[in-house]
């Protein structure tokens, strides 16, 4: 191989930066929801809703179990962070939100760059995952 065809292989800073970035956001939200879930089981923080009711409503619709427990949905769990069960969803967001902050790298890379149409794109996978996260499309249990 030529000197100009390995050079072509490497990574640019920006995927490395991007797998970086990943790497750290994935090991921070494992071990956020290590030690959150151990709060949970330990009784740290009391639960919004208790194993035997958890047990007793578990294959029923997510509504008719939402409206049992009285508990939130969509964003609304933000204001239940005081309870040991939602205090778990702190790790599975950071995680969810990894691939959006990466992508921010790589928009600054192909803007830096001038690759328009990678730009273009990055922009937009961030605008759809942002906009499937925002609940605003009613999917899911939102």
């Amino acid at each position: 191989m030529e000197a100009t065809d390995k050079q072509s292989l490497k990574p640019s800073d920006e995927q490395i930066i991007y797998a970086n970035l990943l790497l750290m956001g994935m090991l921070a939200g494992i071990v956020i929801m290590a030690v959150t879930y151990t709060i949970y089981v330990t009784g740290v923080l009391t639960p919004h809703v208790d194993m035997q009711t958890i047990q007793a409503n578990w294959g029923k619709p997510i509504h008719e179990y939402l409206e049992i427990t009285h508990s939130p949905h969509g964003w609304a769990w933000i204001g239940m962070l005081g309870k040991g069960d939602f205090l778990n969803y702190l790790g599975f967001v950071l995680l969810a939100l990894m691939t959006i902050f990466c992508y921010l790298v790589l928009v600054r890379g192909y803007f830096r760059e001038k690759n328009y149409i990678y730009l273009i794109i990055s922009v937009l996978e961030i605008l759809v995952l942002s906009l499937a996260a925002s609940g605003l499309l009613g999917g899911g249990g939102h």
